[in-house]
């Protein structure tokens, strides 16, 4: 199975997404996928398509769909004769005659339309093209399938079709340049190979109105998918959206800035950042994670100050909502790190932007001053500053860092107590704020002090990862994992210096390194999981027990030059060492980008989310870092 995948992105929330051969393996994959409350409310319209040209030779399928038990049918991704995914979606079919056909995909920024176009590019004779669309109206968790509510027959007025698939859904709009013939069909038993292979529902069935059709001799046909009822032109649309997207794809500086721009969406008051396609929505630790290479290094800082002025608002009892709900209802306070990298977030924005307002940054600084205040005093979930000025967090039944994983009541990795990394992060926090708010200096030292003094294992040259575990002092998580390395890189200030920071790096670099980052969790641990497959609790329960995590990688490589001084030659066997297979992995999976997470052990599987916010993020963080362009 060809697991490469093309991701096209409106900035709404939603997207068109699909394989490269043309077969769909997930319920995602769509060509129109819209988020009607954007970046959530996302809804499947538009699954698909058969695509088939005829000539004096005969006809030939330009597209393949996967149906139950394993049959592909019909042959057209056997036609592929090339495949690129830049600007947007470009095939190559070669017929078996000789007849070359380009199809090109692309959505338009901004709004939820997908452009699909096919042009003939050595033909001169008679060639006809029909395009079967594949229907659903279902939420993007969901599956469809046959029932008698479906709604088949269009509005049509001349080249605009308008099809209302069930009641309280958005129209579907199709402008062609095509003829249509109503033929309604119910196509059953579509199997999506990589649901199947998570353990979930891989069954799908959906409704085909009608066919298009067109002459391509000498002309482009194209289908535009809109929720908008647009009133242009369709041929004129076309050409406007291709130049426009041409245009504005062509100002990138390079293949990450490209994708980087994939994750930026708007919400109603502003901007944010989707955390990954195709299932997840903007949840507030990867947003502050990841605004530090999609913004930050990228020169985006309209939009990092929209972005971070609008969660300044939603602090509450020192906390930010680690995720906004996809169906309204209210945001989720159950972070102990997304509020301390919001801290960092700013710092590292108003280093870089020296013409903020002064009503902005005072608004910027009293979110992060209520946000240190608020742990100090103590908030949710146990969280709360010690006796020894580190931050001490949760409750039993609550996953409260990064490593979130949960199984009904069973939290697998709960690291209750003092977190290696939260302490790094709020070191750093009351460095850079004590710069305008001098109160917190002292607080800085003392709990400097107590990582320095508590963390360290003697005889083993490296971090606990959690201290006085379960709030019991003295009792200590000795579990080897990356954690550890944010006391040395991935933040603005290490911890560690000297040699307790490279013996850090050192044992991280032995143990956990791999070549798409960092395990999360050492291979000698008895819990150690070398495989992420199977349903969703077994994938849960292994998913920070050694699945590796690309995101990591930006935090280690910045360590590792820390403690090798960032000389030029350091920064050359960075670039060719741990750079260069992170950027291999941009031509496989998804496509461009990178993916959340992979298998520990070779050949490191990709898994997870193939678009990945965070993991790109970080790999724009560690490409500037070595001057390297992509």
């Amino acid at each position: 199975m060809n697991n490469n995948e093309w991701l096209e992105t409106d900035g709404l929330g939603g997207f068109a997404s699909g394989g490269s051969d043309t077969i769909r393996t997930r319920r995602y994959h769509a060509i129109l996928l819209a988020a009607t409350t954007p970046p959530t409310g996302r809804l499947v319209l538009v699954n698909g398509f058969d695509a088939w040209v005829t000539t004096s030779s005969g006809t030939y399928a330009i597209t393949s769909q996967r149906y139950n038990p394993d049959v592909i049918h019909p042959d057209g991704s056997g036609r592929i004769e090339s495949f690129a995914f830049r600007p947007w979606p470009t095939w190559v079919f070669k017929l078996d005659d000789g007849t070359r056909i380009l199809q090109e995909i692309f959505v338009k920024k901004g709004y939820p339309i997908t452009v699909v176009t096919w042009r003939t590019m050595n033909q001169t004779t008679p060639v006809t093209l029909s395009l079967r669309p594949f229907f659903s109206g279902r939420d993007y968790h969901s599956m469809h399938h046959e029932n008698g509510s479906f709604r088949f027959d269009p509005e049509i007025r001349g080249q605009h079709f308008l099809w209302l698939p069930y009641q309280g859904l958005p129209q579907v709009h199709v402008l062609t340049n095509g003829s249509y013939h109503h033929d309604p069909q119910w196509y059953r038993n579509f199997f999506y190979e990589q649901e199947h292979q998570r353990g979930l529902d891989s069954m799908e069935d959906l409704a085909s109105p009608g066919t298009f059709s067109w002459e391509i001799s000498d002309k482009q046909a194209f289908c535009i998918f809109t929720t908008e009822d647009l009133q242009e032109s369709p041929l004129s649309l076309v050409d406007k959206y291709r130049e426009e997207e041409r245009k504005r794809r062509s100002e990138f500086s390079d293949l990450l800035e490209s994708s980087a721009d994939a994750y930026l969406a708007q919400r109603k008051k502003g901007k944010t950042i989707v955390a990954g396609y195709p299932w997840f929505t903007d949840w507030g630790r990867d947003t502050f994670i990841a605004i530090r290479g999609l913004c930050l290094a990228t020169g985006k800082l309209d939009i990092a100050r929209d972005i971070l002025l609008e969660w300044a608002e939603t602090v509450s009892e020192g906390m930010l909502p680690n995720r906004f709900p996809d169906q309204g209802g209210e945001p989720e306070y159950n972070s102990v790190d997304a509020s301390l990298w919001y801290v960092i977030a700013v710092h590292d924005y108003l280093r870089i932007r020296h013409d903020v307002p002064k009503s902005e940054r005072k608004k910027l600084l009293a979110a992060v001053h209520e946000i240190l205040s608020g742990y100090s005093k103590g908030t949710r979930f146990g969280i709360r500053m010690d006796e020894d000025a580190l931050i001490a967090a949760g409750q039993p039944g609550c996953q409260l860092t990064w490593m979130d994983a949960k199984i009904g009541d069973w939290v697998v990795t709960p690291r209750i107590g003092k977190p290696v990394e939260i302490q790094a992060l709020w070191i750093n926090a009351l460095r850079l704020t004590a710069e305008a708010f001098k109160e917190w200096k002292p607080v800085y030292i003392r709990a400097t002090e107590s990582f320095l003094k508590k963390f360290w294992i003697d005889d083993k040259g490296y971090l606990y990862d959690v201290i006085d575990v379960d709030h019991q002092p003295g009792k200590m998580d000795r579990s080897f994992r990356p954690n550890q390395i944010f006391a040395v890189g991935g933040l603005p200030f290490p911890i560690l210096t000297g040699d307790r920071a490279r013996s850090v790096v050192e044992s991280v670099e032995k143990h956990l390194w791999t070549p798409l980052g960092l395990r999360s969790l050492t291979p000698e641990s008895p819990d150690y999981a070398s495989n992420y497959e199977g349903g969703p609790r077994e994938r849960d329960s292994v998913y920070h027990q050694g699945t590796v995590w690309p995101w990591l990688t930006g935090a280690f490589v910045e360590a590792w030059l820390r403690v090798h001084s960032g000389t030029a030659e350091a920064k050359d066997t960075a670039r060719t060492k741990y750079l260069a297979p992170l950027l291999k992995h941009l031509t496989e999976a998804g496509l461009g980008h990178i993916s959340e997470i992979a298998d520990a052990e070779p050949p490191f599987t990709p898994r997870g989310c193939p678009f990945q916010a965070w993991s790109v993020s970080e790999a724009i963080r560690v490409a500037k870092l070595l001057n390297t362009r992509t």
